[in-house]
Parts: C-alpha cells; sequence; structure tokens
C-alpha cells in the first residue's frame, strides 16, 4: 500500500475536520492553535506533499522556493488568497485551492450585523452602559439611523455581497446600489447598477465592502475615495482589511465626515490600528465573519476536498491557482 500524502496544517481546525484529516493523509495537526513560526512553515515546505494554511499564511514567492520544495498543493481555509502569492505558485507548479460557497450566508450574516450596530450605536451605547454612565432613558438620547428606505452601496455583487444586498433589501426595505467589475444578476430583489466606485460612495447612506483583497484592490477606498462619500455615511467591510486606507477612514470618522463604521477585517491582522480602537462610532470584531461551528466545518471540508482531489489526481472542486 502506497504511503499517504503528508500534509502540514497550520492551525487547529473543527473536530470533524481534523478527523477526516488524520484518517486521509500523515497528518501534522496544530492542537495548541498556535501560528506557526516561519521556520516551521518553511520545514513543512521541504518535508511535506500539502499543506492546508489559514489566510494570515504568508505564502509568498520567498516560501514558495524553499530549497528542496516537496509541497505540491496548498490549500486555503479562507476564499481570499491574498495571503498566497498566486503567480509564483503557478510558476512553482503549485496547486492552490480555496473555499467559497460556503461561508456566504455566515459573513453576510456579519455585514448586516455590523451595519445594525454601526447605524444604531450598539458598541458605542454598550461600552457607555458598562462603564455605569447609563442615567436613564431619554427621548433625544444616542440617536441613530434607520434602515427603511436608505441606500446601501454594495462594491463587489459576487456572492457574499449579492447575499448582503437581499437581506437589506428584502428584511429592511433599503435600496441597494452596487458597482462590479463585471455583469452579474438578476436578482430577486430590486438593484441598480451603477458605472464606478466613485457613483456608489456617492449615492450610498451605508457601503459595505466584498472584494476581493490584495492586488487590484489594495487602497480601494482610498483616502479620496473616503472624502467623496456622503457626509454621515457608514462604512463595513467584512472582505479584507487592505482594501481601506484605514488611517484615512480614521480621520473621516474623528472629523465627522463618516458617523461610523463596522470592521471585521485589517489590514495587518492582527493589529488594528490605535486610531480606530480609540474612536467611540466604531464596532470592531475579531475576523469573525464565517465563525459560526457549521461554516467553519464546512469550509475545513472544503479544504480537505482540494487535498483529496489533488492527491487522487482529480479535479479540485476549488481550484484558484
Amino acid at each position: 500500500m502506497a504511503p499517504k500524502p503528508r500534509v502540514v496544517v497550520t492551525r487547529r481546525l473543527p473536530e470533524a475536520v481534523e478527523a477526516r484529516l488524520a484518517a486521509a493523509f500523515d497528518a501534522t495537526l496544530n492542537p495548541e492553535d498556535r501560528p506557526l513560526p516561519r521556520e516551521e512553515l518553511t520545514r513543512a515546505m521541504r518535508e511535506a506533499d500539502g499543506v492546508l494554511v489559514a489566510v494570515n499564511d504568508a505564502v509568498n514567492a520567498e516560501l514558495l522556493a524553499t530549497p528542496g520544495r516537496r509541497v505540491r498543493i496548498v490549500s486555503n481555509f479562507g476564499v481570499g488568497v491574498n495571503n498566497i502569492d498566486l503567480a509564483a505558485a503557478k510558476a512553482a507548479g503549485v496547486a492552490v485551492g480555496n473555499t467559497p460557497g460556503v461561508l456566504t450566508d455566515a459573513t453576510a450574516d456579519i455585514a448586516l450585523a455590523l451595519i445594525l450596530a454601526a447605524t444604531r450605536r450598539m458598541s458605542e451605547t454598550e461600552a457607555i452602559l458598562r462603564a455605569g454612565g447609563w442615567d436613564g432613558f431619554r427621548p433625544t438620547g444616542w440617536l441613530g439611523m434607520g434602515l427603511q428606505g436608505k441606500t446601501l452601496g454594495i462594491l463587489g455583487m459576487g456572492r457574499i455581497g449579492a447575499a448582503t444586498a437581499r437581506r437589506a433589501a428584502l428584511g429592511f426595505g433599503m435600496r441597494i446600489a452596487y458597482f462590479n467589475r463585471s455583469p452579474t444578476g438578476p436578482f430577486d430583489f430590486p438593484a441598480e447598477a451603477l458605472p464606478t466606485v466613485e457613483a456608489v460612495l456617492a449615492a450610498a447612506d451605508v457601503v459595505s465592502l466584498h472584494v476581493p483583497g490584495g492586488g487590484a484592490n489594495r487602497g480601494l477606498l482610498s483616502a479620496g475615495r473616503i472624502a467623496g462619500m456622503k457626509r454621515g455615511a457608514y462604512l463595513v467591510n467584512t472582505a479584507r482589511g487592505d482594501i481601506v486606507d484605514e488611517a484615512a477612514l480614521a480621520a473621516a470618522l474623528a472629523r465627522g465626515h463618516l458617523a461610523g463604521a463596522g470592521l471585521d477585517v485589517y489590514a495587518e491582522e492582527p493589529k488594528v490600528p490605535e486610531a480606530l480602537l480609540r474612536l467611540p462610532n466604531v464596532t470592531l470584531l475579531p475576523h469573525i465573519g464565517s465563525a459560526t461551528l457549521e461554516t467553519r466545518t464546512a469550509m475545513g471540508m472544503l479544504a480537505v476536498d482540494n487535498l483529496a482531489a489533488f492527491f487522487a489526481g482529480e479535479e479540485m472542486p476549488s481550484r484558484v491557482a
């Protein structure tokens, strides 16, 4: 019997996923769930046939060029692959898989939660209550913005963007304006495609980001584009942190140009800019957009499906390089 392929897993995964990995492969798991130091990732590239990595594992050209590299597949636990140098992987003949589709609903739910938290000032008011600063009901206390009839601007009308828009349109009666680089739709809810990012930003009361990180999208929401948002608007980001100029966002929030924001992702995770941490009108989450047991298990199973198909010489269900 041929030996099982050796797979190194960089983070702890749901129990059912790890059980499958242990049965199918000679798997090195990470029960302590500690980020692997660079030297351990480098050793894995030399000693394993495949690696299952998380979105905070940088698989760059240098790592892919590890002398004596044995790894032939990188299976990414996540949809976004801006942590992986796809061009270098392709040049090196290393396959790359990701986990789209299975986290759509969970991430759209968090986007809606952040929209509500930002527009109804939930983080700010909870902090005041916990600190003992609530002195009772006041008719004009902590007024936020209702969603009914307001415009939600979606940048990136893929699976997650469309699922977020659908919830907002059908559940809250919001108007939907969106920009997508390629034609998309039709949808089972009213939505208007606008010709540019700037047009969406100018029209929207709330902007929700759903584009991939890295590449051409790095810095997509620049200082100039933030300045072009409607005064008093809100920004929500459940996509990737590097899409946003975080310093410009903090400045716009501090001076009142933007009323609030809800963020689940950051440019240099797990680092969160101090300027954002200091602001009361920002809801900050620790990258939990897909963090349900059901979703994270499905993501892990798809990551394993990619590995299993590759080693069996079959087409990977979700290959990006």
